[in-house]
């Protein structure tokens, strides 16, 4: 998720607090997983295993969205209240295992009171009647204003703007939409259509994940859209979402895609889901964003013509790599971040070396002179700074990304390229549809060269200094602004 400026508003979350509370319950208490960079992000004592989101938009992306989200989930361990991320709506009633239950707003929790303790276990059937509100700023996350309607951008901490949920990536869960929208109107949402529904000037669109999927994954889309189908390797529904009148404008951009597709696999191995594709939205947003089975991308990058062909070609593929890097493996915690664009921004540049003859090692030399001076301004690649309140994601800085790249690349320069492509087509098999953490990939690649690698990476990966670059020992990190 390449991200060029947002801010969050604080002034915004009071306000959805506030809104949230509907029924009595004595001194709520906003929760949190103890995330090192977001410790009130998701919450303890239950396990989402599915979330059924239904909205039904008015035809005016200025208009709260009325929305009944249904989780399935199952508690690990005895529970005497439930809490739920949830900042930007107001809630209306709430059901557990079918029975109405008091709930209050606590910051961004909707902490919710059931009939009676439950113990570790138990199944939980949870209906939230609420609104769904797109006015939060398109610099807030949750919901993105486009030209003729809506679609998401909820990375890193935005979907419980838009839904209740245990909003963390270590809790994935199987997704169901039903968008209902003004049958004049396209809908799409991750995973493949499972039907539609035409009632008078409506129409229901169905779609469901075949696979797990972190809340900042999810993407409805919502506009006046034409969707254009192709195939990818082995028979692949490759299907790309685009304003209906760039459709000839955007097809020459749109038909690497199955190219791209067997790059990758020719990297890593098969593609993880069951579709894949591009949502091209006219709004400006700064970033594309890695949704899963369907890329977010700015109209922009692609009618602009101050971009170089290959810079865009290697974002499409940066998306992409995703797929399998923070999609299909996700982080067990938002500070193994690195993980995810550290890999994407590799193979983001390994496809514009092959493909444009931009040498890898040249980016790599230029990331290695910045190196220094990224961890200063931000910590290193896997112990980031906590971002400042307000600005969440400037969690999203140079050092994730070709500081994370570079990291890998002296990976590769110390145990050699087939002993490094072996590691990656392990990861993403070995961890394919879960979570995974950096102590994971550092245990996977000490096996995979037959030596311990620990002090190799606390270096890389932990230390204030960038560590000489194996096979290279004239490169030299430029010292950080102000020192000498």
């Amino acid at each position: 998720m390449p991200i060029i400026s947002r801010r969050l508003r604080a002034a915004l979350l009071a306000t959805a607090s506030a809104a949230l509370v509907a029924a009595a319950l004595p001194s709520p208490v906003p929760l949190g997983i103890g995330d090192p960079l977001f410790p009130r992000l998701g919450n303890p004592g239950y396990d989402v295993l599915s979330y059924d989101i239904g909205l039904t938009y008015q035809g005016s992306n200025s208009k709260p969205l009325d929305a009944v989200t249904t989780i399935e989930a199952r508690t690990t361990e005895p529970l005497d209240r439930i809490n739920l991320d949830f900042a930007q709506g107001t809630v209306r009633t709430v059901e557990i295992n079918g029975v109405r239950a008091d709930f209050a707003a606590a910051d961004e929790d909707l902490v919710i009171q059931p009939p009676g303790r439950l113990p570790a276990g138990a199944p939980l059937h949870i209906t939230v009647r609420h609104t769904s509100d797109p006015n939060g700023g398109q610099d807030s996350g949750g919901w993105l204003r486009t030209a003729d309607g809506l679609a998401m951008a909820n990375q890193a901490d935005a979907a419980h703007r838009v839904f209740p949920s245990n909003d963390h990536p270590a809790d994935k869960a199987f997704f169901t939409f039903r968008i209902t929208a003004p049958k004049d109107l396209t809908v799409v949402a991750n995973g493949l259509p499972a039907g539609t529904a035409r009632n008078g000037a409506e129409t229901t669109w169905t779609y469901r994940t075949e696979h797990p999927m972190a809340t900042e994954l999810a993407q409805v889309t919502i506009g006046r859209s034409t969707v254009l189908k192709r195939t990818g390797p082995h028979g692949l529904p490759v299907r790309d979402v685009v304003p209906s009148a760039d459709r000839k404008r955007l097809e020459p951009w749109l038909s690497k895609t199955p190219g791209q597709l067997e790059w990758m696999e020719q990297q890593v191995g098969p593609y993880p889901f069951e579709t894949y594709g591009l949502l091209v939205a006219a709004t400006d947003t700064g970033f594309e964003l890695e949704t899963q089975t369907l890329s977010l991308f700015e109209r922009s990058l692609f009618t602009q013509t101050a971009y170089p062909k290959w810079y865009v070609e290697s974002i499409m593929v940066h998306e992409l790599a995703h797929q399998w890097f923070g999609d299909s493996v996700s982080p067990q915690a938002w500070s193994d971040l690195w993980l995810n664009e550290g890999h994407a921004s590799w193979y983001e540049a390994r496809y514009a070396e092959e493909h444009a003859d931009r040498p890898l090692e040249s980016r790599m030399y230029d990331a290695y002179i910045r190196s220094d001076g990224w961890r200063a301004a931000g910590g290193p690649p896997a112990r980031p700074d906590v971002p400042a309140p307000g600005q969440k994601l400037s969690l999203f800085r140079p050092v994730v990304y070709d500081g994370s790249a570079l990291v890998l690349y002296a990976l590769r320069q110390e145990i050699g390229e087939s002993a490094f492509d072996r590691l990656e087509r392990s990861w993403v098999k070995k961890h394919r549809d879960s979570n995974a953490a950096t102590a994971d990939f550092v245990r996977l690649a000490s096996q995979t060269a037959g030596r311990d690698l620990t002090s190799f990476f606390d270096g890389w990966l932990y230390g204030e200094k960038t560590p000489p670059m194996p096979g290279h020992p004239d490169w030299h990190s430029a010292k950080p602004d102000g020192q000498r």
